[in-house]
C-alpha cells in the first residue's frame, strides 16, 4: 500500500452553475447507476469524438456529485491539447499561486501532492490541466501515469 497522497493545495471553484432539475436529476441517477457498478470501479473516462458534446460538462457534474455525497473523488484533467476547465469553471488556488496541473506533473520531477487540489466542493480534489501540450501521447504512455492511477484508486472512489 503506498503512502496517503495529502494535497498541499486549496482551490475554489468560482463558477459552478444551478442545473436546472430535469439536468441534475440525470446527473444524479448516472451517479448512483455508477455506484451500483461496486466498490470495484475506481476509475470513469468520460470521451467522445468529436468536440463539444459536453465531456467536460458531464465529467464535473458527475465529479461534483459524488464529491458533494461524500465519495472521495478526484477529477483528473486529462485533456491534455485543448483543456477547457479552469477558465470555463474559474478554478482558482486559494493562495493566488499558479496551479501547476496535469501536464506539469507529468513532465516534470515533483510529488503529486504538490499538484492535487483540495476542493470547496464536498470530499472533492482535482488535478486539472493548465499548460495545454501539442504531443501529449509522450507524457501518457510513461510509467509516470500509471503509476499515479494506481497510486489514486487507492484513496479515492
Amino acid at each position: 500500500m503506498m503512502e496517503e497522497c495529502i494535497p498541499k493545495n486549496r482551490a475554489v471553484i468560482q463558477n459552478m452553475p444551478t442545473l436546472p432539475y430535469a439536468i441534475e436529476e440525470a446527473v444524479n441517477r448516472l451517479r448512483v447507476n455508477v455506484s451500483f457498478l461496486g466498490s470495484e470501479v475506481k476509475k470513469i473516462m468520460v470521451i467522445s469524438s468529436m468536440p463539444d458534446e459536453g465531456k467536460s460538462f458531464v465529467t464535473m457534474q458527475l465529479w461534483r456529485q459524488m464529491a458533494e455525497a461524500n465519495e472521495k473523488s478526484i477529477l483528473l484533467d486529462m485533456d491534455l491539447r485543448k483543456s477547457v476547465m479552469v477558465d470555463k469553471y474559474q478554478i482558482r488556488q486559494e493562495d493566488n499561486e499558479k496551479i501547476l496541473g496535469m501536464s506539469y506533473y507529468l513532465a516534470n520531477d515533483v510529488f503529486l501532492e504538490e499538484c492535487i487540489l483540495r476542493t470547496n466542493i464536498g470530499t472533492g480534489d482535482i488535478l486539472p490541466n493548465v499548460d495545454n501540450v501539442l504531443n501529449p501521447s509522450m507524457l501518457l504512455e510513461g510509467h509516470k501515469f500509471e503509476e499515479t492511477l494506481v497510486a489514486l484508486e487507492e484513496q479515492y472512489r
